[in-house]
This record gives C-alpha cells, sequence and structure tokens, in this order.
C-alpha cells in the first residue's frame, strides 16, 4: 500500500556524477541491491548519521572516511550502498566487512579507500555476504550513467520494504546561472529518524564550500526528515548525505545562499514526505500542525506525541472521528502548565475541540467526512506563544503489521 499516484521524477544530468546499480542477490534474486554513485574530484561532501547507540557498521565506517578525507584534503569519490543486509550488530567482523567493500570499490576506481563512503540497509544481525556484495560492485560499475534512468535504478536500488523509488529535483537561478538539486531517499518502515533518513543521496552542482554546505544539509534535515514517523523506531543505519560538485554556481552570498536554501529544504521536504507516503501499510498521508506554542520543541513534543499515539494512528486508519484520542494525546504531551481551556484542535476545516472540550459546532458527520480522506491535516493551536512545528505520519494498518510479521522470511 502507498498514498498517492508518485511517479518518479525526470532527474537531469548532473556534470561529473554518475550512478551505477546491480543485482547482486543479497537477500532476494532479480532485484537491484548495490548501488555506486560516483562524484567529481571538485565535491564537497556533508553527512549526517543516526543516533542509535548501536550504529551499523557502515556509518561507523563512512565517519572515519569523512573524517580521513578532510584531514587528508581531498574529496569523497564514491558512495557505496547495498540493500538487503544492514551490516548492523555484527560486530568487529562487520566493520571488517565494511572496511573490505570499500576497499575493493576503491581499487577498482584508483582511489584512495577512504575517498569510498559505505552505506547498508535491510536485515539487522545477520553478517554481510561478502562474496555477492564484491561481485556485484564491477557490474555496478560497469552499468555508471548520468541520465535520469540511471537516478531512478538507483533509487531502486536502495530500496526495503520500499513499494517504489523516490526522487527529488528542483532548478533555481544563482545570479545568472541555474543550481540543480537532485536527490534519490528510501525509507518505509522504522522510521523515527534522529537527525537524518533511513538513507537519503542530495546532489548539487553548485560550488559550496563544506563548512557551508554541512550547516545547510543540517538546517534542512532538522526541517524534513527530522519531522516524519512512521513508527517512532529509529534505525541502526540512518544516514543523509549533501554533495556540492563545484562545477556550477557558486554560493556564497547572504542572497545566494538563502536561495539556495529555500530550494534545498523544498528537495529535502519532498523526499521526506515520499518516505510517509510510502510508509509500511500506509493508507493516510497526516500532516500535524502544531502551532502558538512556547518554543518549537514544545510544538514538536506535541506533533511526535499525537503522530506516535496507536490510537490515533488505528482510527485514522479506520477513518473513524474519534476525536477524544487526539485529545488525550496532546493531553498527555510533555508540556509545563498546560492549560487544556486555551487549546484549540481542527481536523481538516472541522473544528473539534476548543474551551476544554469538543467544540459546539462539531458533528460526527463532519468529521467523518475529513477521516475519510486519503491526506489528513490535524491544526493543534496551544495558544501559549508564537513557535510552531510540523510533522508528518501516516495511519497503523493490518499491512504494516504483516510486513514486519513476514520481514525475515
Amino acid at each position: 500500500m502507498a498514498v498517492g499516484n508518485v511517479p518518479f521524477p525526470d532527474l537531469p544530468p548532473l556534470k561529473g556524477v554518475r550512478l551505477g546499480s546491480a543485482m547482486a542477490g543479497i537477500k532476494k534474486p532479480d532485484r537491484r541491491d548495490v548501488v555506486v554513485i560516483e562524484l567529481p574530484k571538485t565535491a564537497t561532501v556533508a553527512g549526517v548519521f543516526t543516533q542509535n547507540a548501536f550504529c551499523a557498521a557502515p556509518v561507523v565506517v563512512a565517519k572515519a572516511h569523512l573524517e580521513a578525507c578532510a584531514n587528508a584534503g581531498h574529496a569523497p569519490r564514491y558512495w557505496l550502498i547495498n540493500t538487503g543486509n544492514a551490516n548492523a550488530g555484527t560486530g568487529a567482523s562487520g566493520l571488517q566487512d565494511a572496511y573490505a567493500s570499500c576497499e575493493a570499490l576503491a581499487e577498482q576506481t584508483n582511489v584512495d579507500k577512504s575517498q569510498v563512503i559505505p552505506f547498508s540497509t535491510g536485515v539487522i544481525g545477520e553478517s554481510l555476504p561478502m562474496a555477492r556484495l564484491l561481485a556485484g560492485i564491477p557490474n555496478a560499475l560497469s552499468s555508471m550513467a548520468d541520465d535520469s534512468l540511471a537516478w531512478q535504478q538507483a533509487g531502486e536500488g536502495i530500496l526495503t520494504t520500499d513499494t517504489r523509488a523516490k526522487g527529488a529535483t528542483v532548478t533555481v537561478s544563482i545570479g545568472d546561472q541555474q543550481v540543480t538539486i537532485s536527490g534519490i531517499t528510501k525509507g518505509s518502515g522504522m522510521i523515527k529518524p534522529n537527525m537524518a533518513t533511513m538513507l537519503g543521496f542530495v546532489v548539487t552542482d553548485a560550488a559550496i564550500e563544506q563548512t557551508l554546505l554541512a550547516s545547510l544539509l543540517r538546517e534542512t534535515v532538522d526541517r524534513s526528515f527530522n519531522c516524519i514517523t512512521v513508527d517512532s523506531d529509529t534505525s541502526t543505519n540512518d544516514a543523509c548525505m549533501l554533495a556540492a560538485t563545484g562545477t556550477g554556481a557558486r554560493v556564497e552570498s547572504e542572497e545566494q545562499i538563502a536561495v539556495f536554501r529555500n530550494a534545498l529544504q523544498r528537495v529535502m521536504t519532498e523526499l521526506a514526505q515520499a518516505i510517509i507516503r510510502d510508509g509500511e501499510g500506509a493508507t493516510k498521508f497526516v500532516t500535524l500542525q502544531v502551532n502558538e506554542a512556547s518554543t518549537r520543541q514544545e510544538a514538536l513534543d506535541v506533533a511526535f506525541t499525537v503522530a506516535h499515539s496507536p490510537l490515533v494512528k488505528t482510527a485514522l486508519y479506520a477513518s473513524d472521528a474519534n476525536w477524544g484520542r487526539i485529545l488525550a494525546a496532546v493531553g498527555r504531551a510533555p508540556v509545563e502548565a498546560f492549560d487544556v481551556n486555551k487549546v484549540v484542535i481542527d481536523l481538516g476545516d472541522v473544528r473539534l475541540v476548543e474551551k476544554g472540550g469538543r467544540a459546539a459546532s462539531y458533528t460526527e458527520a463532519a468529521g467523518s467526512a475529513v477521516m475519510a480522506k486519503e491526506e489528513i491535516i490535524i491544526r493543534i493551536n496551544l495558544g501559549r506563544g508564537e513557535e510552531c512545528a510540523t510533522v508528518w505520519t501516516s495511519d497503523l494498518s493490518h499491512g504494516y503489521v504483516t510486513i514486519n510479521a513476514d520481514y525475515r522470511s
């Protein structure tokens, strides 16, 4: 199941960027599961990674290689991604496998092993089938291309329980030059990112200094991937990468940065929302807008409390206008000195709650009509201040339980 018909967009070529994929049979036959993304020597690269204490071996290696590149003064040249196996919870042997995969790609592309950044996704606690992975690397390299089909096939090659490849692209003017930002992502379950998404890879042809690039990545991730949740679980393998190839317009003035930031935020938000639309078993795309909070964190706390409520999520799946579940979730959010008489809750254009109870104008028929829609907006005004936050989530269906009950079979 997935919400809405969202075709993969036409992603234009970016100078110096090529993508290749292969079917290595890491978990399932006849599906793309090894992806290589090539970056030019002129690129700057930034990344954010999971905060999970049991972070996967490729996350440890990716961080180490990014640091090594920075110290050596050269750019990462390749992102190596496999699906079907997370290489997480695998101890010392998992680290050896992650390093070995980087070394294999480095040897075949004549770069330093630190210039290969690894990523994995899939089942936790199982060793990588290294013979299959290593055999897939040359096949991925032989398929390298820069066109939209290569982007789409790369998008397919990083999926796990996802039902479709997810991509986004935006082109804007920086001075008298056009700058393009394109990216792919994967994620469907185990989604409550604590820095990034399951996996996200975004590239722009702009020239951006690395420190600024890292700042822009953290800022835009915080208002996109860090604002989505399917099931409140943070993965061991989360990573989101941003590369600027340096082949196009330079972004450095305040005006240029503002234009680029807005464009990057559009790409990141579209990719993050695509994960929710393809959430495991999802039949609803739900936007939670919390306004009039005293701090942004307070707004996020309220939004995520509602988004993580199994009772709210199952009511959404059933199209049941059981507004009391929303009210109860808001009331148990970690907010000090909560004055419930100031809280206003709207379901779409239907007022649910005001003055501490059900709105006088509310009718069950009106509430049910909104709940029956595929896309739903829940607005919560706290009456405490001027800060706000938006979170995107999905419903909780029988399909979610089935997918996760059968995940390893």
